[in-house]
């Protein structure tokens, strides 16, 4: 995808992906592979250097992940995170052991030694971090020199700058370790001489290129959902192929309030083909009784891919899929087999294709993640109120509303969810990627107070997580005022909810959603 790459190795940890996304701050281009991936697949990236991140396991233990010798024999710089490092010391002669305490959670580190490219102009000599060992590295590889301490580890961070080999125990990735993406912006930048050119506009022209080297003069169809990565996908695809594409808006009537009238006057005023299906009552009747979320969420992809299906089938020679897979899904797919981290996700874009399938995949944003996307749809000129649009679940609001789905309590959810965020907007809130709100209806009744009357009505919960990488979360801390006034809109504009609660639980251990 550049000239100026990194090729990122994944040995398990909950973090792999953050490396890739500071990487591609600092506008360079990286990709992510399993440790054990082919070495042609990772070479043919053609590399300028290599980071190795941290993993759950410990480089003495029989059947660790081992480095593969061809990040050495490359002759190219390496960075080690936490297991990389305590990987490439032992790799090397070093000496890596059991902590006789172990070390998780926010740390502080003292730079020592030689100057060195990495922790440059970084002003104080200590830095806060954050830690996740058990392990450490006891003594260096020869060519190496200690450059950073910690109370609990004497060599935080080793390198050899001759070879531009370095390591670092604790991990630069989070948001917790100061200037951490400048830690990481200068590996790439400075020690592996890539160019910082990793731009949304650069991104578009190299997309439009491949598509039309691909598509050539065959049709594509492209299924709109209304969120910002298909949206992306189709408006990158008509600029690329213009008439060639047709769009397929399936209306299943989990959406919120407005989204199916703005999706289909959105890109049928940008001069794309749209085809506009309303299957509100198809994807009801088949949801009724349906109370477990797995069975809402399968009954929801089957029938989306079966009413898609039905439509494509009636378009001539559409040989070509667009589709918004991210990054994120790409890793994921790959199974717990070829990747050590956990999965918590159980449907996502890549697994959700029919095996029968007749159309070939054209996926240009699989290799961004999600904040790249939104650039990227800005850079297309596609309006804020898709290219902000929150994170939204495949199956919709069946899996915010706990329960049965009926077409009542969709409306109900739609009418309190709609007031949340039109309010959320107003204060300046759902412009912030790092934001995600929401309402969600129980599947519970409270007694309530209206006008003198008793009243046994719904119950609608509230929920606004902030978060960096959406692997954890913590709970918004909006302003009192700010719910109180969202609260009496809802009371008295919804019909038939008289009582509203703000989840306050981070992520672990809840999830950002509820079902």
């Amino acid at each position: 995808m550049s000239n100026d790459a990194i090729a990122i190795l994944d040995f398990g940890s909950q973090y792999t992906q953050l490396i890739a996304r500071r990487v591609r701050e600092a506008r360079v281009y990286c990709e992510l592979f399993p440790w054990d991936a082919p070495p042609k697949e990772v070479l043919g990236l053609q590399p300028r250097g290599f980071i190795l991140s941290g993993g759950p396991a410990s480089v003495y233990d029989p059947g660790a992940p081992r480095l593969p010798a061809y990040v050495l024999e490359q002759g190219a710089p390496v960075l080690g995170i936490c297991y990389g490092m305590q990987l490439l010391a032992q790799h090397l002669g070093g000496r890596v052991a059991p902590a006789s305490k172990r070390e998780y959670g926010p740390a502080e580190v003292e730079f020592i030694g030689p100057d060195n490219p990495l922790f440059a102009n970084l002003q104080s000599p200590n830095l806060q971090v954050w830690m996740s060992h058990g392990d450490r590295t006891e003594a260096l590889p020869p060519g190496f020199e200690a450059l950073a301490r910690s109370d609990n580890s004497p060599l935080a961070a080793m390198g050899d700058p001759s070879r531009k080999l370095y390591g670092l125990q604790f991990h630069p990735e989070v948001a917790h370790t100061t200037r951490g993406r400048e830690i990481l912006r200068r590996f790439a930048v400075e020690v592996c001489g890539c160019a910082p050119d990793w731009t949304p506009a650069a991104f578009i022209e190299q997309a439009i290129t491949e598509i039309r080297s691909r598509v050539r003069s065959d049709q594509v169809v492209c299924g709109l959902s209304g969120g910002v990565d298909s949206a992306v996908t189709a408006a990158l695809a008509h600029r690329a192929v213009g008439d060639q594409l047709t769009c397929i808006f399936v209306n299943q009537g989990l959406l919120r309030r407005g989204e199916p009238e703005q999706v289909m006057r959105t890109f049928r005023g940008r001069g794309i083909r749209l085809v506009g299906v309303d299957a509100t009552e198809e994807f009801l009747a088949a949801l009724s009784g349906v109370t477990d979320p797995e069975r809402k969420r399968r009954i929801i992809g089957e029938r989306f891919i079966r009413v898609f299906e039905r439509e494509a089938a009636r378009l001539e020679d559409a040989r070509y899929l667009a589709q918004g897979t991210l990054y994120p899904d790409v890793i994921e797919s790959r199974g717990p087999e070829q990747r050590a981290a956990a999965r918590i996700k159980t449907h996502h874009n890549v697994g959700g294709l029919p095996e029968d399938m007749s159309f070939e995949l054209v996926e240009p944003l699989r290799y961004l993640f999600k904040d790249e996307v939104r650039a990227v749809g800005e850079a297309l000129g596609l309006p804020q109120e898709i290219v902000w649009r929150q994170p939204f679940p495949g199956p919709g609001l069946a899996v915010r509303i706990v329960g049965e789905v009926t077409w009542e309590r969709l409306e109900t959810l739609r009418e309190a969810d709609a007031i949340f965020l039109e309010e959320l907007w107003k204060a300046g809130l759902l412009r912030q990627a790092t934001q995600q709100s929401f309402a969600v209806l129980l599947p519970v009744q409270s007694v309530g107070v209206m006008g003198d009357e008793r009243t046994y009505q719904n119950v609608v919960a509230l929920r606004a997580v902030t978060t960096e990488d959406f692997m954890t979360a913590d709970w918004a801390r909006l302003d009192h005022e700010l719910l109180a006034h969202v609260s009496n809109r809802i009371v008295n504009e919804v019909s038939g909810v008289n009582r509203v609660v703000y989840d306050v639980t981070p992520k672990p251990p809840a999830t950002i959603e509820w079902e």
